[in-house]
């Protein structure tokens, strides 16, 4: 007599995948895990910390206090009618949000190397984790922000939004998309090249430079050589800095061919960024 085994397998996991592969139902189906990894991002930031949470404030202060200092009233750069302070606050509170984006993303594969070797899931989850549970500490320092700005508000400084605050939540997937795409496509290329990891720090604090957080770029053009001009204008990361100010503050420039640029320009990032991560995801614990 012939048995027949009518039992199929509930899930496939093979090695084969196209390059464009975002399989949001196996993410889906991993929803908890992804949960998990946001939960200990953002418990274990801070833990066994004497402030706490409170870094998540005293950073972007500090940071701005330095910047109006040095910038503003030793260097001489100009924020027009926006109180310096005000201004640096809206540029690193962007800012930030993308630099931890990127620096949290760019050692995925290094960085968990040894949970990669012994269990599967979809490895895209982890890169992912991490700009989820950056939306929390972008909240708290926008909220600092929105503090600072209801003072001045009241005290009479010539500070108003303007109806570009409808395009907030494209501003914030724009900087989550060009963080994570970057941060991939340096994570993929650490598994060979660990020297990149090194240079990560230091090509931040470059990128921040170039990428008119502290002053606007009507200030580059007035002060920079022409042949610098370019690398500052033609940055998605300038576009989303200059086009976060204006939308909070009305201050700096905006046109929706920028918009439009910088939006197209993270989106193919972020592709290329899947791409070379979903190849490197196949046999990288050969070479890591």
């Amino acid at each position: 007599m012939k048995i027949q085994n009518d039992n199929q397998w509930l899930y496939t996991i093979s090695s084969k995948h196209k390059l464009f592969a975002l399989n949001f139902k196996e993410i889906w189906r991993y929803r908890d895990l992804l949960a998990m990894f946001v939960k200990r991002d953002v418990v274990t930031l801070y833990k066994q910390t004497i402030l706490g949470p409170l870094w998540y404030l005293i950073q972007p202060l500090f940071t701005s206090v330095i910047f109006t200092l040095v910038f503003n009233n030793l260097g001489n750069i100009s924020t027009g009618s926006i109180p310096p302070f005000l201004f640096n606050l809206a540029s690193i509170t962007a800012w930030n949000y993308f630099k931890e984006c990127l620096t949290g993303t760019s050692n995925t594969f290094t960085k968990n190397q040894a949970i990669f070797g012994k269990v599967y899931f979809p490895r895209v989850i982890m890169p992912m984790s991490v700009t989820i549970s950056n939306l929390l500490k972008f909240g708290i320092q926008l909220l600092i922000f929105l503090g600072f700005y209801l003072y001045y508000f009241i005290v009479g400084s010539s500070v108003e939004m303007n109806l570009n605050i409808l395009l907030f939540p494209v501003y914030v997937i724009m900087m989550a998309l060009l963080g994570l795409g970057l941060g991939m496509i340096i994570s993929s290329m650490t598994t060979k090249y660990r020297d990149l990891h090194v240079l990560v720090g230091f090509g931040v604090q470059l990128l921040m430079y170039l990428s008119a957080v502290p002053y606007s770029v009507a200030e580059a053009r007035l002060k920079f050589p022409e042949f610098v001009v370019p690398f500052v204008e033609y940055s998605p990361l300038t576009q989303i800095i200059e086009g976060f100010r204006y939308m909070l503050l009305n201050s700096g420039d905006f046109s929706w061919m920028s918009f439009t640029y910088t939006l197209v320009s993270s989106f193919v990032i972020f592709l290329l960024g899947l791409i070379i991560f979903n190849k490197t995801e196949k046999k990288f614990i050969d070479t890591v």
